[in-house]
């Protein structure tokens, strides 16, 4: 049995929209699932479903051995995390160090822990000269990171993360993706909705695809991400480096890599330079 089972998930909404349809998978503690799929797909209503927010129309859904449908939101939150895209949907609190120690304190630490906790996890993330701050003063990008310091400040089992670099550039998304990486390593079973299929390529180890409320395709990243057919037909582009790989193909070179440091080995050594 998974950390989370989903077994003939079905839901339709009130004009009579079926929004998922017979949704079955496990997913084994530590792994790092990417949930892609064009808008719409049922990525948002999947992952609700997870954390209580939603109750099966049919279908049975079991997380770390708990019903969400049933289970009180408090209970659930001590073995799951859950980002939101937009962080101002998670931010309640007048000071970033408040914010970041209110998990925390409601779950039972001391002001003190609570708070030498928060000022650790605001390190991490880049916080740490922002700790007085108004949240709702900072920078988008600073927001994002605040409301992943207070998902993070909990150590849950299961972190599901919707669109977590939204708002931040690149050197910013990459540091919040190491970030989130390290976590997957020590233990911690990772859900990220992205459409960034790079990210997917490079951080993720197994990709679930929707389409239409049903699963396309669910397996390792690299056969599913080879796939064009089923990225085509789900309304996603394939990862940079594949398409820069299929441009030197239609050109006469053709070589691999799923980086670009692989694909830039291959093609010195098929040109033998």
């Amino acid at each position: 049995m998974g950390v989370i089972n989903v077994e003939g998930l079905d839901f339709t909404v009130a004009d009579g929209k079926k929004i998922l349809n017979k949704i079955s998978f496990k997913i084994e503690s530590g792994e790092f699932i990417a949930l892609v799929g064009h808008n719409g797909a049922g990525k948002s209503s999947l992952i609700q479903h997870l954390n209580g927010l939603l109750k099966p129309e049919r279908g049975k859904v079991s997380v770390t051995g708990l019903d969400p449908a049933v289970t009180r939101t408090s209970m659930m939150a001590k073995h799951i995390g859950f980002l939101f895209q937009n962080p101002d949907h998670q931010i309640f609190n007048i000071t970033v160090i408040q914010e970041i120690m209110a998990g925390p304190k409601n779950s039972g630490l001391s002001p003190a822990e609570a708070e030498k906790k928060a000022k650790s996890v605001a390190r991490t993330v880049g916080l740490s000269d922002k700790l007085e701050e108004n949240p709702f003063a900072l920078s988008r990008g600073d927001r994002q990171r605040l409301a992943f310091a207070s998902v993070l400040a909990m150590n849950p089992e299961i972190m599901i993360l919707d669109e977590p670099t939204t708002g931040l550039d690149f050197s910013e998304s990459r540091e919040i993706m190491e970030i989130i990486d390290r976590c997957n390593r020590q233990g911690t079973t990772i859900i990220m909705i992205t459409h960034d299929m790079n990210m997917v390529l490079k951080y993720a180890r197994r990709v679930l695809v929707l389409k239409a409320g049903s699963i396309l395709a669910d397996g390792p990243v690299h056969s599913v991400l080879r796939n064009g057919e089923i990225l085509e037909e789900a309304g996603l582009l394939s990862p940079g480096i594949f398409q820069l790989a299929h441009f030197l193909k239609e050109r006469g070179l053709d070589i691999q890599g799923w980086s670009v440091e692989e694909l830039f080995e291959a093609m010195r050594k098929k040109l033998g330079v």
